[in-house]
């Protein structure tokens, strides 16, 4: 007796008599839905691997990553702040730099000039500049204890280094440092170390020395850095490529010359791009540069330039801030069939054009002014929301000037499921046509968009009639197509409207006569 998978055992071409089993794997296949919550964020830190995408949860895991949140433009610790509180909770970050940025170090046991051992942050950036180190008698006889503090992080000990010669010593302090010194002990996460010529120096105990001459990078960032470059290695918006994110952002990235680049890459990836205006930004100005910059694509939101004001508890104040984050964070919050329209966001303490509590100022947007912004596929930040008195998204559009295209659901909705497709469906590349094949497709596509109906992801016309169909049989692959290898399947979705104009007609009036309605459980 064999066992064979099915596929591997030609069943027409059997000689020896025997009992051949074919394991047969599951004929209903399943696409299991990719994440809609996902935000990727481009920006400046303190701290941190640049141009490489990090995982990242929480601000706890953010400033672990890349250091504080700073009060400074381009700051993406400032826009992952915002998105956190609307309840986003899974981002990739990649921090930028204008290419000046270092990495501060500190050189042990100068002779003539020259130093033992080097300790270099791991990282570029100001934050490495807070990194303390320590050297002390170990814990056996003979022996030395590195000691390598950072602020909100656990301290890295590297404990009974020898000291049999001082070139040994300083040897396996580096090999300790780089390599880790116990099976408890790996290699430093803030620090490398490396060997210098003065290694005949004898070591002497110091306590609390910090590493010196780290700097962000930071002063001279534009759009353009952000933005980055698509080729290897991929740098800024790039670094994004293949990460699954859903919600896409460069950091205050205001300037109407990248925001088509931004648009094509959300295209591409399948991103919501949430872009800004500058602050203090006028409708009519605003509407001039858009219609100016050919902005016109449901894969990017244009936020207008009226900033919020935030309270910061990272630093103690309040601090005008870019809408960005507020929105990729209630987007990221949503089911992607809904839109952000009249949701509350949170933390939000003003806008440029409402004022802040006691400062005087109080204006609200007339219907005149937020028809223009429509107009041009412009959304903002209000105060009050057709819901009542709180901030929220008013309008609840892409920047596409398609009705038909240019509701955040229809954004979300439509890369949600092609990214669903594209994650799922290539099992299927490498089988053979027939009736099977057509068949298996069918269903599972079927399978995966049932599962969207029940979960009211999708829902039912009025008429009852089902909001989708697939095709994948005969009628649309012909034998002229298949006999040259290709296969097409056909699918229609079709997705749930928003009530974004509420009509309630009241009639009213002395005169009025009212007809009784019927219910089920009787007349009103």
């Amino acid at each position: 007796m064999a066992i064979y998978q099915q596929g591997n055992l030609n069943t027409t071409a059997l000689v020896v008599p025997d009992l051949y089993v074919q394991v047969v794997p599951p004929q209903n296949l399943v696409l299991n839905g990719v994440p809609t919550n996902l935000i990727g964020v481009v920006g400046t830190a303190s701290w941190g691997p640049v141009n490489q995408p990090a995982v990242v949860g929480t601000m706890a895991d953010y400033v672990a990553n890349f250091g504080p949140v700073l009060v400074r433009s381009y700051d993406m610790g400032t826009q992952v702040a915002t998105a956190v509180q609307q309840g986003a909770a899974d981002f990739r970050c990649v921090r930028v730099t204008d290419g000046t940025d270092t990495a501060a170090s500190y050189a042990i046991a100068f002779l003539n000039g020259a130093y033992a051992v080097l300790l270099t942050a791991r990282y570029t950036g100001n934050r490495g500049n807070s990194i303390s180190i320590s050297l002390g008698n170990g814990s056996q006889f003979n022996t030395w204890r590195l000691t390598i503090v950072m602020p909100g992080q656990v301290p890295e000990i590297f404990d009974n280094i020898p000291a049999v010669t001082p070139a040994q010593f300083w040897a396996a302090l580096v090999a300790a440092v780089n390599n880790g010194n116990r099976a408890l002990r790996g290699p430093s996460q803030l620090v490398v170390a490396t060997l210098g010529s003065a290694t005949s120096v004898a070591p002497t105990a110091f306590a609390g020395q910090t590493l010196l001459g780290g700097t962000d990078g930071a002063a001279a960032i534009s759009a353009a850095i952000l933005v980055g470059q698509d080729i290897v290695p991929r740098q800024g918006m790039y670094a994004l490529r293949g990460q699954g994110c859903s919600i896409g952002l460069l950091a205050d990235t205001e300037q109407p010359t990248q925001w088509t680049t931004q648009a094509a890459f959300g295209e591409s990836e399948g991103l919501y791009m949430i872009l800004t205006g500058p602050p203090g930004d006028t409708i009519t100005d605003a509407v001039t540069v858009v219609q100016q910059s050919g902005l016109d694509s449901f894969a990017a939101k244009m936020m207008f330039g009226d900033w919020v004001y935030w309270s910061d508890q990272a630093n103690g104040l309040i601090r005008l801030v870019s809408p960005q984050g507020f929105v990729a964070g209630r987007l990221a919050n949503l089911s992607p069939e809904q839109s952000s329209l009249n949701k509350p966001l949170y933390s939000v303490v003003g806008t440029q054009h409402a004022g802040v509590p006691g400062s005087g100022q109080s204006a609200t947007y007339s219907e005149a002014e937020l028809q223009t912004l429509v107009l041009a596929g412009i959304d903002v930040i209000a105060n009050p929301q057709p819901g009542g008195a709180y901030w929220g998204v008013r309008i609840g559009h892409n920047s596409s000037s398609n009705p038909a295209t240019n509701g955040d659901n229809y954004t979300r909705m439509t890369n949600y499921i092609a990214a669903t497709l594209a994650a799922g469906m290539g099992q299927f590349v490498g089988q053979v046509i027939n009736t099977t094949l057509f068949q298996q497709i069918r269903s599972t596509e079927l399978s995966f968009l049932q599962t969207l109906l029940s979960q009211g992801i999708l829902a039912r016309a009025a008429d009852g009639s089902i909001p989708f169909s697939v095709i994948c049989d005969a009628s649309n692959n012909p034998p002229s197509r298949t006999s040259l290898g290709y296969v097409q399947s056909d699918a229609q979705v079709q997705f749930q409207g928003i009530n974004e104009k509420f009509i309630v007609n009241v009639e009213g009036g002395q005169t009025v006569v009212v007809q009784s309605q019927l219910l089920p459980g009787g007349p009103v």
